[in-house]
């Protein structure tokens, strides 16, 4: 069967990756075209888009790529219909993807979302949409079937799929001799895969690095960007910087600082402890503030319901604070004790790895009845 897949961003290119990789266990004449990044060109089938012309986070950012948004959107609406797939899989990326699926669904597509749409933290009337435009939805967080089932929508929780790519990552004994660190422990910056949040958390990252003369800071470089757009947030000392080895890193890791997202999840996994920044234009975080309606903005602490790791948001994500709360993560013992006690629960809360093969599984069957 054909499949068409949109991912529009970093941690969707993983996990639309890992779906592909299933399905092609469970379909064996699978066929993918898709918008995507590397690891999904790497399970084969055709890119159309690369997400990294696609990610714009925050209202303002959006606003004014506003046209080259809807260039992407014509293009995928367009190239889906030549393709004529058996299933449109749509991997988080609402914005976009959400009329995506509009379309898909006018056009007699089967539409099938895989990672919810965070319709729970804000402007939850969209499940009014969600429920006219998708046939199949597959959620990730437990917390989410049952806010669905409240606006009378049932899905299917499927576990997470960041649990199969940690289950399947396997340490490199030599990385830190071929990445030429040091014997000092090292502190992860994870400063996020867009741009935006690049330029203005980056900085901050560095600053709060020079205080700590004792460990080695290294930086996890997104694919998208090479070493040359890194060094222009280094005008002076160089800190190392590694390109598609977050895991290897996380795992020789003492601590980490890490831009709100996916990564959150990942490093408290790895049981890095950590604190979670976030900055963005003023305009945007003050539009987010009014319409958000959760506590929490890093993914530990929403499924934990309490906070596990430190948010600094906006004007609390500076070099000061940052290195507060890295001093307590490094230097108390009791405060460092909790936190990983608490990331044992967190494990268990998220159960076993599968959430990819599992989704496989459930579309192919859905396909094969539907045919």
């Amino acid at each position: 069967m054909k499949y068409y897949l949109i991912a529009g961003e970093a941690s969707g290119d993983l996990h639309g990756a890992n779906l592909m990789k299933a399905i092609k266990k469970a379909d064996g004449d699978a066929q993918f075209r898709f918008l995507g990044g590397d690891l999904m060109i790497a399970q084969g089938g055709e890119l159309v888009k690369h997400y990294s012309d696609m990610a714009f986070m925050g209202f303002v950012e959006v606003v004014l790529n506003l046209r080259t948004i809807m260039k992407n959107m014509r293009q995928a609406k367009e190239d889906m219909l030549r393709f004529k797939p058996d299933a449109l899989v749509l991997i988080d990326f609402p914005g976009f993807n959400l009329r995506i699926a509009e379309f898909a669904k006018q056009h007699g597509i089967k539409v099938f979302y895989y990672i919810s749409p965070k319709v729970w933290a804000w402007n939850q009337k969209r499940v009014l949409k969600i429920k006219k435009v998708v046939d199949h939805l597959y959620c990730i967080l437990p917390f989410e079937v049952d806010f669905y089932r409240s606006w009378g929508m049932e899905v299917n929780y499927v576990g997470n799929p960041l649990l199969d790519a940690i289950a399947d990552f396997h340490p490199d004994d030599q990385f830190r001799q071929k990445q030429q660190l040091d014997e000092r422990p090292v502190v992860a910056l994870l400063p996020g895969s867009r741009k935006q949040e690049i330029t203005k958390i980056l900085p901050d990252m560095i600053q709060t690095a020079a205080r700590f003369p004792e460990y080695q800071f290294v930086i996890a470089g997104a694919p998208n960007f090479d070493a040359s757009f890194y060094d222009t947030f280094m005008p002076g000392k160089k800190y190392p910087l590694v390109f598609n080895n977050t895991y290897n890193l996380l795992n020789i890791a003492e601590a980490a600082v890490v831009a709100s997202g996916t990564a959150t999840l990942e490093t408290a996994l790895f049981h890095v402890p950590e604190v979670v920044v976030y900055k963005g234009s003023a305009i945007s975080i003050a539009i987010a503030r009014m319409v958000i309606k959760i506590r929490f903005i890093s993914l530990v602490n929403l499924i934990m319901d309490r906070g596990v790791v430190k948010e600094l948001i906006q004007q609390d994500c500076n070099p000061d604070k940052i290195s507060d709360e890295l001093n307590l993560i490094l230097k108390d013992s009791n405060y460092r004790n909790e936190m990983l006690e608490n990331y044992r629960t967190l494990s268990v809360k998220m159960g076993e790895p599968g959430a990819s093969s599992r989704t496989a599984e459930m579309i192919v069957r859905q396909l094969t009845m539907d045919s």
